[in-house]
């Protein structure tokens, strides 16, 4: 299953979609302020990470510029909270499967969510 995680007016996430319909690849979407994430679905985006936050959080977003935060230096309980009440510090789009998690839109590397499903599709015959 893709969850792809968006947000209204991101050209982004827009493009991310189209691929996705595009190619009949099914996905759930959750909008990232509209459905706030609960500690439980951040804390797996967080652990899916190869580079920890610097994959999923943008460090150019207002908040972190205004508050002059570094999230290197929170614990992981207080990252979860920031993030739940600061959900605009993620990138967008984050889309996740059970063996991938990209986050902003690459057109060359968002065919790994066709590769895998044509996978599972393969192994499911």
């Amino acid at each position: 299953m893709i969850v792809m995680y968006t947000s209204q007016g991101c050209s982004s996430c827009r493009k991310a979609k189209k691929y996705m319909y595009d190619n009949n690849l099914p996905f759930v979407e959750k909008d990232i302020i509209r459905d706030q994430l609960d500690e439980k679905e951040i804390r797996y985006l967080l652990s899916r990470t190869q580079n920890g936050t610097d994959d999923i959080i943008s460090t150019r977003s207002k908040i972190i510029k205004d508050t002059n935060i570094d999230l290197e230096e929170m614990n992981l309980s207080d990252l979860v909270s920031f993030i739940r009440t600061n959900p605009t510090i993620l990138k967008r789009p984050i889309i996740i499967d059970d063996r991938d998690l990209q986050a902003g839109y690459d057109e060359d590397e968002i065919s790994i969510f066709k590769k895998n499903m044509r996978r599972k599709l393969s192994l499911a015959v």
